[in-house]
């Protein structure tokens, strides 16, 4: 689950970390009057969307007084911006940030996530702060530093000389610096983030070391922990489908595609996305409906998929364990009595009940296509929709 940048700040601030400071609004007219509280020269307008590379694409702008900081907001709120991040349709501006501004002598950059590969956390840090850290990587990798952490209360200080040491800092400020990273790590683990990214850290020209921007992703699995998180959810930000499915606890992300899955398995779900690109096409969605799906689940998952409208056709993959393949013929069934489809449907079951589960869609009316296994699925489906 994503959160929004001031979202971000007031947390890692509750944990030590310095941040400037700033205020957050719904309208224009609110916003103006809480930036009168700001001890500020100039005001920085930051526009509050689930996606990176706003300042590009004009949703961050250095205001001389309140009254440009007014037009600005204006001008800024509701309008539509589109990164590198939120494709071509763009996301909507909804909330306003405005905080002090920042004497800026030197940007960094610094993140953390899960390194499942090595079940440690990763520190990336470089002293190429402010731009795109893919761009960093790709032109100039060695500005670019890894640290993979072991899973511990706190990081060392050991750990910690490593992360800074790109940074060319000294003295205080490299004293700051380490707190910092402390801090952030602490969240890190209390709060089962996934990943947290600090883009830009600065240096002052007071020699203050400050967290200019921050992006924090938290495990929707540990959520139950931490209800005062889960709290700040914005759904404005995510896309429908996706909401949808996550009230009947499926595991859903939308894609560009033409194909939808319905597949039991987050293995075999990956493994069908990728045999759908080998035969040309691309698939519109990971969907694992899990292990234990009731009929009423599956039938959820099937309208889910088809009310994008991209989807041309349906894979459906099933290989029956816990997830009984009669269940999933039921569900599907179900489903199509209550939407009309339009669309070729290839439908592959093996495993529990797979025969019962091929009866009740060979008997119900369906206009559906049989496929013994995965490859031969794929094909045609492929097939079906050209």
């Amino acid at each position: 689950m994503n959160i929004h940048e001031h979202q971000a700040k007031q947390i890692l601030k509750k944990y030590g970390v310095v941040v400037p400071q700033g205020i957050f609004s719904l309208n224009v007219e609110d916003l103006i009057e809480k930036a009168k509280s700001l001890k500020t020269e100039k005001f920085v307008l930051k526009a509050q969307i689930h996606a990176g590379g706003r300042g590009k694409a004009g949703g961050v702008k250095i205001l001389n007084n309140l009254e440009e900081l007014k037009v600005a907001a204006k001008e800024l709120l509701g309008k539509t911006l589109v990164t590198h991040q939120t494709g071509s349709e763009g996301r909507k501006v909804k909330r306003l940030y405005v905080e002090e501004s920042s004497n800026i002598e030197k940007e960094f950059y610094l993140s953390c996530l899960v390194d499942r590969a090595s079940s440690k956390i990763a520190f990336i840090s470089s002293d190429q702060g402010g731009m795109d850290i893919e761009e960093v990587a790709d032109k100039t990798p060695e500005k670019i530093i890894t640290t993979k952490v072991e899973i511990s209360d706190e990081i060392s200080d050991i750990d910690c000389e490593k992360v800074v040491k790109i940074f060319s800092l000294t003295g205080d400020e490299k004293k700051q610096a380490i707190l910092i990273l402390k801090s952030i790590y602490k969240m890190f683990i209390s709060t089962d983030a996934n990943m947290i990214e600090v883009n830009p850290l600065i240096s002052t020209k007071e020699k203050k070391i400050i967290c200019l921007d921050a992006k924090i992703n938290f495990d929707s699995n540990a959520l139950f922990k931490h209800p005062e998180i889960m709290e700040l959810r914005d759904l404005n930000e995510e896309d429908p489908t996706e909401i949808e499915a996550s009230k009947h606890d499926l595991a859903y992300i939308k894609l560009d595609g033409s194909i939808g899955c319905m597949v039991n398995g987050a293995g075999l779900a990956m493994a069908t996305m990728d045999i759908i690109k080998l035969y040309g096409k691309e698939p519109a969605n990971f969907l694992d409906v899990g292990g234990g799906a009731s009929k009423e689940k599956v039938s959820a998952a099937f309208k889910i998929i088809l009310s994008d409208k991209n989807v041309k056709g349906i894979l459906i993959n099933i290989f029956g364990g816990i997830m009984r393949c009669d269940v999933l013929a039921h569900g599907v069934v179900d489903a199509a009595k209550e939407i009309n489809i339009n669309v070729p449907l290839v439908v592959r079951l093996a495993g529990t009940n797979f025969k019962e589960g091929k009866e009740i869609l060979d008997n119900s009316g369906l206009k559906l296509i049989s496929a013994e296994n995965l490859d031969e699925a794929a094909k045609k489906i492929v097939e079906a929709i050209k």
